[in-house]
């Protein structure tokens, strides 16, 4: 049987509202998602979507419900050092996990293993797994040194997927352009999505 459990991990990069759409997918998707939201991930996701979530994963987890309009059973919020939570251990965490948004700090404490807090050590489990880890980055320019860990991670099996939206498809607003990227990241999971038509495909 698919294993349809997931990580989702949202940072303090900006591009909130791609890892809120990203999560509203992957439910309606029906998979059990593990959310592990840092604490710039709240600040981010209250300036550039006005969503303010409760400091406890309970609440949290029920304003996001609220919110996407989603049964509460398949959504875990976990907190930032939730030992215990499956996703810390490599017998019991999902395959697949998305940093989405992903900032240049995660990005290097993931490259060298720092595995401080639960998102960390999460992206260490599914990287020693051989499970499946993309990583979406929200900067720009990119330093040196970013491309290095950009490089380091995708040598070790890493797929890094810069939020960098495509426009052949004319958006026609916003939520056009977070549902390319959504689009994208889906199709590298494997979920089957009608957010974006693939190229060619809406020409034959």
């Amino acid at each position: 049987m698919q294993d349809k459990r997931i990580t989702l991990a949202w940072t303090g990069a900006s591009g909130a509202p791609y890892g809120l759409r990203l999560l509203e997918c992957l439910l309606a998707a029906d998979y059990h998602v593990y959310l592990l939201i840092s604490s710039a991930a709240r600040v981010v996701l209250a300036t550039e979507h006005g969503l303010k979530l409760p400091a406890g994963p309970d609440a949290a987890k029920l304003a996001l419900c609220k919110h996407l309009n989603c049964q509460t059973d398949k959504l875990e919020v976990c907190g930032k050092e939730d030992w215990f939570s499956p996703v810390a251990s490599g017998s019991a965490a999902p395959k697949t996990m998305v940093v989405c948004p992903c900032s240049a700090g995660t990005l290097a404490s993931v490259a060298h293993g720092l595995s401080d807090n639960l998102l960390e050590r999460a992206a260490d489990v599914v990287m020693k797994e051989r499970g499946q880890l993309l990583m979406v980055v929200r900067e720009t320019p990119f330093s040196t040194l970013h491309l290095e860990n950009m490089l380091k991670l995708s040598q070790m099996g890493v797929t890094i997927m810069p939020a960098a939206p495509g426009f052949y498809h004319q958006p026609q607003s916003i939520e056009d352009l977070v549902d390319f990227m959504v689009a994208r990241i889906l199709d590298h999971l494997g979920v089957e999505q009608g957010l974006v038509p693939r190229w060619g495909y809406d020409h034959r």
